[in-house]
């Protein structure tokens, strides 16, 4: 009897943990988690000090297959476009990577935009329990406004349209 009601409760809680299946802990139209980090130039801010941008914050690891065809989009469709809006901002953060690995990874792939280290997952797990490529937009108003787990043309088409609606 007491195993069959801890079970129970294990279930009840995994569904709820895990609902979306995805293992996301916000969803959009939710305020982003307040969170601070050093900027690439070593500066150390918060998601905050972003207020009035469009930000584009993304979850990647360098060994990941889905996140090493995304991030060339990223670079072409996404940074090059808007990097010179003052009205935009992206963060491309390394989940469980040093900055060494980071910065080798950055110049062997000619990326250009921020990649910041989040070594012990202190941001992701603000967002996520597991999967990435994860990427998220806010708004001005530092509204979720989009989110996506993974790596498909379809969502990336998805992503890009939001932020072109959403940048001035």
């Amino acid at each position: 009897m007491k195993k069959t009601i801890l079970l129970s409760l294990f279930l009840a809680f995994a569904t709820l943990a895990f609902a979306d299946g995805k293992g996301t802990k916000v969803e959009t139209g939710q305020p982003v988690p307040e969170f601070k980090f050093h900027d690439q130039n070593g500066k150390k801010v918060s998601i905050s000090d972003f207020k009035g941008k469009v930000v584009v914050v993304d979850f990647f690891a360098t060994w990941c297959p889905p996140c090493r065809k995304e991030l060339p989009e990223v670079q072409t469709k996404i940074w090059d476009k808007y990097k010179d809006n003052p009205n935009f901002a992206l963060f491309v953060f390394g989940r469980e990577q040093k900055a060494a690995e980071l910065n080798k990874f950055k110049k062997e792939n000619h990326y250009t935009f921020p990649i910041i280290p989040d070594e012990k997952r202190k941001i992701f797990s603000l967002f996520a329990d597991q999967y990435i490529p994860r990427t998220f937009v806010i708004d001005q108003a530092g509204k979720i406004i989009f989110d996506s787990v993974g790596y498909s043309q379809k969502d990336f088409q998805k992503l890009l349209n939001v932020l072109a609606k959403n940048i001035q």
